[in-house]
């Protein structure tokens, strides 16, 4: 893709439909799942992205056999039954977080040694917290650098099990990773969680996941403690996933800052993500909504600010804050510390970037307050970070003169999306211009 993409205004509200890609969130949980599981599963409407290849990639590694067809939308996994093949293996996971966490439970259930290191960024976002707990399990699991970031070392031995503490502030992905590796372990496991848990709706995810490959677990109703028994081994399975919910706010967004009317398929209000309640906050601002049995419907209104806590769906922060550019009065983001540690420092980022567009921002260690201006023309950096790409080209939709550097980012989770943004928003019922390539 080109440096820098100019996104042109449509004149009218955008009426449409879409069905983003699968959920990357579920397709990497389902990968490990499979992976670990006694016979051959079929992973169906997989995302192909720069996160699920580094996982594909990290499984082969590890000697587990995984076969792409239909364009990455279907995976065959044939499980190691708990036991990877592989004695030792270097294993990149670019800057996916959920494949360094997720692997880092999962190797240590081997034979050997294993290193897993990433992007210079991904060697700043920590993971120490995962090492401790695993290591409380039996593991021997070390950081290379210091402040308990990647590189990882893993001299594995198998998990022997027991009872571990993690923190729950940091990351929801250490927990996750942990539940996923805590079936193979040679003892029961008690996970108990210190502090208040973020991002609760993707260990709700894990646990379905988890459930779908035939593992049950126990838990208190805040996740405090969850109990893994080791007999529960994973068994192979003909797998659904559903589109991408964070994906998807990106569309719903188009609708409310054009006043117009987006239908995403492949949702509904009973979906396994918990960032299907992106369409709520929207609600809130003066959107209406319409739930169907396999879609969800936005269509904009005239907006209003709101003060809303973000923690359980922090994936569509930003998306949320560039539709707030184009509301009446204030809007507070709250409760989301937790993103300063993600592709970058997300709540800095934002600051940055709307104050560009000519939004007064004040910035708080867990949250942000903006308001709104005259949207003015800008080039917005995007600190190789997808969701700030995918989030201010709907600022694009409707103001004129964004642009997006390095829209490549959006490789990460989304590679067709600004062809994709283009096409909703050059529909025969608009007659705006869309996603214009400079």
């Amino acid at each position: 893709m080109p440096d820098e993409i100019e996104i042109q205004p449509v004149k009218k509200p955008v009426v449409g439909e879409i069905r983003p890609p699968g959920s990357k969130s579920i397709t990497n949980r389902a990968l490990i799942c499979a992976a670990l599981a006694e016979g051959k599963s079929e992973l169906q409407g997989a995302l192909d992205s720069e996160d699920t290849q580094v996982m594909i990639d990290g499984l082969r590694a590890l000697g587990i056999s995984v076969n792409v067809a239909d364009s990455g939308q279907t995976l065959q996994v044939v499980g190691c039954g708990g036991n990877l093949p592989a004695k030792a293996a270097e294993i990149f996971v670019g800057n996916s977080g959920t494949t360094i966490r997720f692997l880092t439970a999962a190797v240590t259930l081997g034979q050997g040694k294993f290193r897993l290191d990433g992007v210079e960024r991904m060697r700043e976002r920590p993971i120490g917290d995962l090492a401790s707990a695993l290591n409380q399990l039996g593991a021997d699991v070390r950081c290379e650098r210091d402040g308990g970031c990647p590189p990882v070392k893993v001299a594995a031995r198998g998990l022997q099990g027991g009872v571990a503490t993690v923190r729950g502030d940091i990351s929801s992905q250490f927990l996750s990773g942990l539940l996923m590796a805590a079936p193979c372990a040679e003892e029961d496991v008690i996970l108990r969680v210190a502090g208040k848990l973020v991002s609760i709706p993707y260990v709700r995810m894990t646990l379905r996941v988890m459930e779908s490959f035939g593992v049950k677990t126990q838990f208190a109703s805040d996740f405090c403690e969850i109990q893994i028994p080791s007999q529960g081994r994973y068994q192979a399975c003909r797998y659904a996933i559903e589109p991408d919910a964070s994906a998807a706010s990106y569309f719903w967004a188009v609708a409310a800052v054009t006043g117009g009317k987006v239908t995403v398929r492949g949702l509904n209000s009973q979906s396994l993500q918990g960032d299907v309640a992106f369409v709520k906050c929207l609600q809130s601002m003066g959107c209406q909504i319409e739930y169907q049995e396999d879609a969800i419907t936005v269509q904009g209104g005239p907006l209003s600010g709101i003060d809303v806590d973000m923690n359980a769906i922090s994936d569509t922060v930003q998306t949320l804050a560039v539709v707030a550019l184009f509301a009446k009065g204030t809007t507070r983001i709250r409760n989301i510390a937790h993103i300063r540690h993600k592709e970058t420092d997300r709540i800095a980022a934002l600051a940055t970037e709307l104050r560009k567009l000519g939004a007064k921002v004040a910035e708080y260690p867990g949250g942000l307050d903006i308001i709104p201006g005259e949207v003015l023309p800008a080039t917005i950096d995007t600190y190789n970070d997808h969701r700030m790409a995918m989030s201010f080209a709907v600022a694009g939709i409707k103001a004129r003169g964004v642009v997006i550097r390095d829209p490549d980012c959006t490789a990460k989770t989304y590679p067709k999306f600004f062809t994709e943004l283009g096409s909703l928003t050059n529909d025969r019922q608009n007659s705006g211009h869309g996603a214009n390539l400079h």
